[in-house]
């Protein structure tokens, strides 16, 4: 599984990646976390606001902050 976190590195986009390593750790998935910074990237995404998860090339948030919980339930 490939996850991505579109966003420039504010502090919600820090919260997103380390929620999200959590879900993903507390379901045992095998999957690769990267942070994607680039805006040229991101805007490929047609997303309009920031932080963003995206799971195998498929947008499920964005512009919010999801629990652990919540990312679990969309692993």
């Amino acid at each position: 599984m490939n996850i991505e976190i579109l966003g420039m590195g504010c502090e919600k986009c820090k919260k997103l990646y380390t929620a999200t390593e959590q879900a993903v750790n507390e379901k045992s998935i095998n999957a690769h976390i990267k942070e994607v910074k680039d805006i040229k990237q991101i805007m490929q995404y047609g997303i309009m606001s920031t932080p963003a998860l995206v799971i195998d090339g498929k947008v499920k948030i964005s512009g919010k902050v999801l629990s652990k919980d919540e990312i679990k339930q969309l692993l």
